[in-house]
């Protein structure tokens, strides 16, 4: 293994040097200011393609290479036990004779299986340091890459700050950010930006998706995002538009303590009767008995995410033999891993979309749009109160995505400066390859 140092005044000129001498494919090892300049320790791209080399499989070791592991194997001081309870004697191993030959090489097979085991076990440990080498040089390159590019287009950057600031995942930010139009101001690439997250939110364009077309619809989603008072609140709607007579409730929170006493009392103002359920048996007969009803909504239990639940959740309301659209609520003021979390656990067949809820408690509300962009979730309402029924709107895309960053939050503290945005950005490195962010569309 060849590393080379390449030392000048400048860390530009150093790189210079690096390419000139060991092409593009370099592998940059450290690169540290020294007195008079910049000093970068460098490997050729070939070396350390050598160096990740697959482990010679045992059955490809020559038996000239086994026979010579024997012989230094044979050649080893040999230990003697003479007694149990004897001192161990460390003696030299005598030498073959001609008539011991054939003993000799009957001894290769013994020895070979365990020195190439014992190799192996080497190597794959020599190899797991290489590729946790590869991938420390990997992200320090990455840094590298974009400090470089902070100097080179300040708009980008500036753009990236304003999306990771407004909630969005470095990865996505990074899959826009570099496909952002070259030369563009700060200005114009937060207006591409915006255009083409809007074009990738799906919403629906108006309360006649559920108020007039009617159906079977459950509220899904864990416990305490605000199923009950979102269901409470399209019941008001549907009220409103229809009378009490189109509309039935249905609850299936037989857990919480008041859960269905709280949907009771609001039925009990709008003038509509509450049905309990506890299985998949009690729905079906309730969907048959409310067939005549426009519209039939049921408020589902909390169930976490992580818990087998929701697996039956959905099996129950799949199996009610009507079909039921599930509408997932999502809470606005959680953190983007969390929302993806929920999201991918209550996918499925019979998925309508969405409902963000606390958006009047959220700090950010791109991690939630993130969400609904990478899932293709069709977002139907966003909650921002507890008021009945005023607090539920349609969606509007153009304006959750304008808000998201205009939103005023006091988040100074988890901003990122310009020191530390490379280091966050070279960890996206292997996310690109997720599909979720290919399917963004650009232009």
């Amino acid at each position: 293994m060849n590393v080379r140092k390449f030392t000048a005044p400048t860390s530009r000129e150093a790189w210079h040097l690096v390419r000139e001498a060991l092409g593009a494919d370099a592998v940059i090892l450290s690169n540290r200011s020294v007195e008079g300049g910049t000093e970068i320790l460098a490997l050729a791209g070939e070396d350390m393609a050598a160096l990740a080399a697959p482990v010679v499989e045992k059955s490809a070791i020559s038996p000239q290479t086994l026979a010579a592991l024997s012989t230094k194997r044979a050649e080893a001081p040999a230990l003697s036990f003479a007694q149990p309870n004897a001192a161990i004697s460390i003696k030299p191993a005598a030498k073959a004779t001609p008539a011991a030959a054939p003993a000799k090489q009957s001894a290769h097979a013994e020895v070979a299986p365990a020195a190439s085991a014992f190799d192996r076990s080497e190597l794959d440990s020599v190899m797991n340091e290489i590729r946790s080498m590869r991938g420390m040089l990997e992200m320090q390159l990455a840094e590298l890459a974009w400090t470089d590019q902070q100097k080179k287009e300040p708009a980008k950057s500036s753009v990236l700050r304003e999306m990771l600031a407004a909630g969005f995942s470095a990865s996505l930010s990074r899959y826009m950010i570099e496909r952002m139009p070259a030369g563009a101001s700060h200005k114009q690439g937060m207006s591409w930006i915006q255009g083409v997250l809007a074009k990738n939110l799906t919403t629906i364009t108006s309360d006649d998706e559920i108020l007039e077309k009617g159906g079977v619809y459950a509220l899904v989603g864990p416990t305490g995002v605000g199923k009950t008072t979102t269901t409470a609140k399209l019941a008001a709607r549907c009220v409103m538009r229809h009378g009490a007579g189109k509309l039935a409730l249905i609850t299936t929170d037989g857990y919480r303590i008041g859960g269905y006493e709280q949907l009771r009392i609001y039925g009990k103002i709008l003038g509509v009767m509450v049905h309990s359920v506890k299985d998949e048996a009690d729905l079906r007969i309730a969907l048959e008995e409310l067939k005549g009803k426009h519209t039939i909504l049921i408020d589902t239990v909390g169930v976490s995410q992580r818990d087998k639940m929701v697996a039956e959740q959905i099996a129950m309301l799949s199996g009610a033999g009507t079909e039921v659209k599930r509408l997932l609520c999502l809470n606005a003021t959680s953190n983007g891993e969390t929302l993806n979390e929920v999201a991918r656990a209550y996918m499925g067949d019979g998925l309508a979309g969405c409902i963000l809820t606390k958006l009047d408690e959220a700090a950010t509300i791109g991690n939630a749009l993130d969400v609904a962009i990478r899932q293709k979730l069709n977002l139907y309402y966003v909650a921002n109160g507890q008021r009945v029924p005023e607090d539920l709107h349609v969606a509007n895309k153009a304006y959750l995505v304008d808000r998201a960053f205009k939103l005023k939050r006091e988040t100074a503290p988890f901003r990122f400066n310009d020191a530390e945005i490379p280091l966050v950005m070279a960890n996206t490195a292997r996310a690109m390859n997720d599909k979720s962010l290919r399917e963004v569309i650009l232009g």
